[in-house]
């Protein structure tokens, strides 16, 4: 007997896809609160410059701390352009509490939670594992060096630039990859994410 009616699955219906008001206060709650996080992280910036005057490209290893918000929104909302909202969202807070690198951090934002975003896509929004996790990290560190090559460093030599992408590409999987896992893990067990599948499926 022919069905009338599509029986729906569970993870394949389009709805899965669509943007809650829920999701959208939590990304934006969440996102203010890293965009603080962005502006101490950026204070911080001129004393670790100094510290690596003699080796630029180890700059590459601080740059993990302005792709949380991409990573952990992303594994948080589950929702397509997750990762670009929280990022963007992030940087413009940073912005408006007058951080030093002005608005060209809603550039910067945009492109790495571009580069978290795309990672995300290639699994079709559909595993948040620690391996995505990291993956999304690393595509946000080559994303925000390589643009940081194009905008910053374009007078360094190749293997400077090279270097930077390396040293930022592991800064990204460390703290945007690994410490988003981690904090979306611990946020679960508190509860706080029972209205969302991040809360239901920590460790898948």
């Amino acid at each position: 007997m022919a069905l009338t009616k599509a029986t729906p699955r569970t993870g394949t219906s389009p709805r899965r896809f669509q943007w809650r008001v829920v999701d959208i206060v939590v990304a934006s709650v969440l996102a203010v609160a890293v965009g603080v996080i962005f502006f101490a992280w950026s204070a911080g910036y001129s004393g670790v410059q100094l510290l690596t005057g003699a080796f630029p490209p180890l700059l590459g290893l601080y740059t993990g701390g302005w792709l949380i918000a991409g990573v952990l929104g992303g594994l948080i909302i589950r929702k397509p352009g997750a990762a670009i909202y929280c990022e963007v969202l992030a940087a413009a807070v940073s912005a408006l509490l007058g951080t030093q690198f002005g608005l060209l951090v809603l550039l910067s934002g945009f492109i790495q939670g571009l580069g978290a975003e795309l990672v995300f896509l290639l699994f079709l929004y559909r595993k948040w594992n620690v391996g995505v996790a990291l993956l999304a990290g690393l595509g946000a560190g080559i994303s925000l060096a390589v643009s940081e090559n194009i905008l910053y460093n374009a007078l360094w030599s190749v293997e400077y630039q090279l270097l930077y992408v390396l040293f930022a590409s592991v800064s990204g999987v460390l703290i945007a990859g690994l410490l988003s896992w981690l904090a979306v893990r611990g946020l679960a067990k508190t509860g706080v994410l029972s209205s969302f599948a991040a809360g239901r499926t920590a460790d898948r």
